[in-house]
């Protein structure tokens, strides 16, 4: 699998990254995992956004998914002229809330451009891919997913607090890609979000074989988080837009 970072900034967009968005391809498939402020830029510079086969929505909080806006605008009017519908994948509610952002009075237009399903905890299969979801801590329903094809695992953590749920799905994966939005230094909103240290030690309770640190918003320390993490887990690093790993 190769694993393409569109986006990493926490939060809000950063004056040198849109928020979170990943590109995930395997056997030729390409699965979108959330699509945040502004991702749908560099997503251009990375795919033919026409080819996109899949996209999956760990939350409904807009820095990871308000930029299908966009994409919907691509999808019904761009230079290939409508495209087929492709798999949205999402937390329950995930149609009505898109409508609300992209346009109220045509809530029925979307079925055009995407085939929703609800995600919930469990298993499924999705192109080449073999998916895991599992409940993860915050303050709406989000899901980490576990992402395995040619015998390699990803998972991606969504927003999440500590959870133990998060370090049983990832549990032997060969990359846990994890938010960390601040520093171990508090206080901090209960269930909101994970430091670097919390990250690492995630990392290293699942024996995973590579920690990419993510979402860390522009207000925040990078530096100090990178090393956080790093002290508790040694094979750590921060991602960088447009940064592409072989997982």
């Amino acid at each position: 699998m190769k694993l393409t970072v569109l986006g990493c900034s926490g939060s809000v967009p950063s004056p040198t990254s849109p928020a979170s968005s990943y590109l995930v391809e395997h056997d030729g498939y390409r699965l979108l995992l959330d699509l945040g402020s502004g991702a749908f830029g560099p997503l251009q510079r990375h795919a033919d956004p026409a080819a996109i086969d899949a996209v999956l929505l760990s939350h409904l909080h807009p820095d990871h998914f308000i930029d299908l806006c966009p994409y919907v605008v691509y999808r019904l009017y761009g230079p290939a002229g409508r495209l087929p519908a492709i798999p949205l994948l999402g937390p329950a509610g995930t149609h009505d809330r898109l409508a609300l952002a992209h346009d109220p009075n045509n809530r029925g237009g979307l079925h055009k451009v995407f085939s929703f399903a609800a995600v919930t905890p469990g298993e499924r299969e999705l192109g080449p891919f073999r998916l895991r979801f599992a409940r993860v801590q915050h303050t709406v329903e989000t899901h980490a997913v576990r992402v395995e094809a040619g015998g390699r695992s990803l998972t991606y953590s969504g927003d999440t607090a500590a959870c133990d749920a998060l370090v049983e799905l990832a549990a032997g994966c060969d990359t846990l890609l994890c938010e960390a939005s601040w520093a171990d230094e508090g206080p901090h909103p209960a269930s909101l979000h994970m430091s670097g240290r919390e990250a690492g030690e995630h990392a290293a309770k699942a024996g995973v074989g590579r920690l990419l640190v993510t979402h860390v918003p522009p207000w925040s320390n990078r530096d100090r988080i990178g090393a956080e993490a790093a002290a508790k887990f040694a094979a750590s690093e921060l991602v960088t837009p447009d940064a592409s790993y072989e997982i």
